[in-house]
């Protein structure tokens, strides 16, 4: 069997910074582990959401200082032994989704559902903004259950 060869597409226009941002304004940042691809994703960010992003960050590290940080699709992630994951963020067009990945064990639950076994979701947006006391109350207890690797 013959394939055709596949259109090629186009690449994704960069910002004024250089910046090549994807669907939704989530920048295309190389994976990495630790706190500077992070930081690149967050400096790259644009606008109110990078405010939110750069906060949820404080908090995490404030909430879990012995933190791991990575960023994987263009996603930062949070985990507390560096192969498995609590917590990721990514960026929407209209809100910030936090993913907790083992969601469902927390108590309360974060508010949105997922299609995915046992993650639950956050969304943070300008006419929603970011709870900080029920976000910290989450990342404690998301940090002391089981990861999920990825």
């Amino acid at each position: 069997m013959t394939r055709k060869p596949s259109r090629p597409t186009a690449a994704a226009p960069a910002d004024d910074r250089g910046v090549v941002l994807l669907s939704g304004g989530n920048p295309q940042i190389p994976k990495g582990h630790g706190d500077a691809p992070v930081q690149a994703y967050i400096a790259a960010l644009q606008d109110w959401k990078q405010a939110v992003v750069r906060r949820m960050d404080e908090l995490i590290v404030e909430t879990v200082p012995e933190v791991h940080k990575a960023v994987k699709w263009n996603s930062p992630l949070y985990g507390v032994d560096g192969t498995t994951w609590f917590l990721g963020i990514h960026v929407m067009t209209r809100y910030v989704k936090v993913a907790f990945f083992n969601g469902k064990s927390l108590d309360p639950m974060p508010p949105v559902d997922s299609k995915t076994a046992n993650a639950r979701y956050l969304h943070v947006s300008e006419k929603e903004p970011l709870d900080e006391s029920a976000f910290v109350a989450w990342v404690k207890a998301a940090s002391a259950i089981p990861g999920e690797k990825m």
